[in-house]
Formats: structure tokens, sequence, C-alpha cells
């Protein structure tokens, strides 16, 4: 067991929030770092009966996972069989199939939505299809869990979808709780989480485009298909900007310039690693590369994932596939922290840099530190470009 006895002492972790939900005396709280990430804080530490429970759900002091690896994983393409869903959906929109199911089935729904007035991703928890469709699609920042988590009833059911390391330290809880049976975990493909600065400023630049404030926000929208549908849509449409055409927020996210510590240095949830019962995510590569109406990645990782899924097949298409198919287009090891991560987090903390000179720097200094990293290629290059003039 960890030593530790409480949170304390932890810096940089996953932000998951999980330590907060569980503390008997409410002594932690969730807050925003200097960087713009979700940390723990003890309010009182004098309080602390030092009980152990915030430790002992903590996926970031843990060298391992807390569900044993599947000798059975199951991989299936997959998308609804609701055309208006698949398309609202950021791949082919087995997600929200599965948690309006669960609706069904019993269970509450924990899912995620932007909240335009407090300018975050958040949990929320819900009994209702019409609420739940706040869910749907991707959220590309980190969310807000302590709300929601902190209410789950030991009587009731929840189908909980998070990140892997909100869903692997929820997997602890829920064991310490001995409300296991009453959940159904799903987490999905993580890239990892940028900087809430980095959204405060991208906010602020497009509202200052806009002259007038967000109430509506999307981060993927297939209007060009799916392959290309990494579009930041805000307003319904009255601002829309394109990864390919050189938006700024995806430039900073996919860049993996900002992201949070934990996601370069103590990510161990890429590929088939994961506490979830159902993992999900893009089918990116070879296979489905002619698909623009978009395909779903789908794992099968537990017993109980596995049932839900066969449930599902009046709703869903499953093609089972090779785990290597599932699997082709995502990560397999966390991304490598930048070099001058820690230059890119003074930018973004600068109320003086807006967030398109920052991004034309980073872009900058990685354009040199590539031709620094390679200077054979560099060399050859330059004395064809001479021998070419």
């Amino acid at each position: 067991m960890i030593p530790q006895k409480n949170i304390i002492q932890i810096k940089d972790c996953y932000g998951c929030g999980v330590c907060a939900a569980i503390c008997p005396h409410k002594l932690i709280q969730i807050k925003l770092d200097k960087n713009g990430f979700y940390q723990p804080i003890i309010r009182d530490p004098l309080k602390c009966t030092k009980c152990g429970f915030c430790v002992s759900v903590c996926s970031f002091l843990d060298g391992d996972i807390a569900l044993e690896k599947s000798k059975k994983i199951e991989g299936f393409a997959a998308w609804s069989n609701n055309e208006a869903i698949r398309y609202k959906s950021s791949s082919g929109g087995v997600g929200f199939e599965l948690g309006r199911f669960s609706l069904v089935q019993g269970y509450k729904a924990c899912g995620v939505r932007y909240s335009v007035k407090k300018k975050r991703a958040e949990h929320f928890i819900t009994d209702s299809e019409q609420e739940y469709q706040e869910s749907m699609g991707s959220k590309y920042v980190q969310s807000y869990t302590f709300d929601a988590f902190s209410a789950f009833k030991k009587d009731e059911k929840y189908f909980v979808t998070g990140t892997p390391c909100q869903i692997d330290s929820l997997r602890r809880f829920i064991r310490l709780k001995k409300i296991e049976e009453n959940f159904v975990l799903m987490d999905f493909f993580c890239h990892g989480v940028p900087s809430m600065l980095m959204w405060d400023k991208y906010v602020q630049l497009v509202e200052k485009k806009i002259e007038g404030k967000i109430f509506h926000v999307s981060w993927r929208n297939k209007q060009a298909g799916w392959h290309n549908s990494w579009v930041m849509n805000v307003n319904n449409g009255k601002y829309s900007s394109l990864f390919n055409r050189g938006d700024v927020f995806y430039n900073m996210f996919l860049s993996d310039s900002c992201l949070g510590k934990a996601c370069y240095d103590s990510c161990k949830y890429k590929a088939l690693t994961s506490s979830a019962d159902i993992r999900i995510g893009d089918l990116w590569g070879k296979t489905y590369g002619h698909d623009e109406k978009g395909v779903s990645a789908v794992l099968a990782l537990t017993h109980q994932g596995r049932e839900m899924i066969k449930s599902l097949k009046e709703y869903v298409t499953f093609i089972t596939e090779d785990i290597e198919v599932v699997t082709e287009g995502q990560m397999k090891n966390p991304p490598i922290r930048p070099l001058m991560y820690k230059i890119y987090m003074w930018m973004l903390r600068s109320p003086l840099i807006d967030l398109k000179t920052e991004v034309i720097v980073i872009k900058t200094i990685n354009r040199y530190v590539a031709l620094l990293a390679h200077p054979k290629q560099t060399i050859v290059k330059l004395i064809k470009k001479i021998q070419n003039i």
C-alpha cells in the first residue's frame, strides 16, 4: 500500500478529482494551478484525520492500474444505426448509444458537457436522454469532476464516461465503497489534456472575432467529412475554424505543446491499458479510410463490457476486427514533453502574449529543434539547395 496518508504532497497529478469526492470530511478542493490544470488542495491540513481514503483511490500514486489486464479483449468497428446520432457524434456515435441504452436499463448516465457560463467541461449525472444529449461530441479540455463524482449514491446504478485516469481512480473509489457491481465504466483513447490557460485565451480570441459571448461550442464537425472533422464550431457556425487551415487551438493541442505534465511523464493508459469495461475512440487507419460518416473503435475489456455490447446490437452495427485494426491510428506511447515546455507555459501565463503569437513562436522553435536533431539530413538538404541555385 502507498505509505502516504493524504495527498498533500502530490504535485502535477492527473487532476481526476476522485480524492476530493471520497474525502469524508470534504477537506479537498480541486482548483486550477498556475499552469491551468486541475490539482487537489487540502483546505485545512490540521483537520485531516489521515484516514488514507484519498491516496487509496489515487491512480497517480500507483504504478499499476486498478483493473487486472483482461486476457480476453474483443475489438470492434462500430457505428450507430441512427444516422442523425452518427452524424452529430465525433466518430460513430457508439458512446452516446451506450449511455442511452444504459438509461433505458435503469442506470443513470454520467457524462461530460461544456458549461458556457463557467467556460469549462464538467461531468454531470442525468436520468434524461434529452439532457444526456449534451454529452455528445468530444470535448478536448480537462473536465471538472467533483460535483458529479460526489453525488454517486450506493443504491443507484451508473454508466460513467471519463478519461482513462479518471476511470482508473473511479474504479478504486467504487471498490472501496463496495458498489462496483452498480457501475459500468467507459473511457476512451486519450491524447492528453491541454492547459485551461490555452482554452481561456482561445475563448478570448473567438469572442473578440464574433464580437459577442460564446453560447455554444463543439470541437468536431463532419460537414467536410469525418477525416476532416477537426473543426472548432462556435455559436452554431458563426465562427468556424479548421485544424488544416491553421486553427490555433488544434495547433496547440495536437502539437503536444501544452498538455499536463502527467500526460507526458506519468500516463500509463495508452493502447489496451485501461480500468474501464469499455474503451472507445475514432477508428483511424487504412481499413476505414474511405468512410466519411464516422467509425468508432470499440474495445470490450471486461465481461460486463462484452455483455453490454451484445445487448446493443439492435441499435449499433458492430464488426469484429483484430485489435491491431482497432488501435491502428491510436497512440501507443505517451507524448514527449517539449524541450521548451516551461517557456510555452510562461507564454500562456503572460497576458501580453496572444495565442496566435505563441503558435508562431512554437512552430518556429519546433522547426529549428528538428533541424538540430538531424544535423546530417539538414546539411544534405542545404547542399542540395546550394547546388540548385
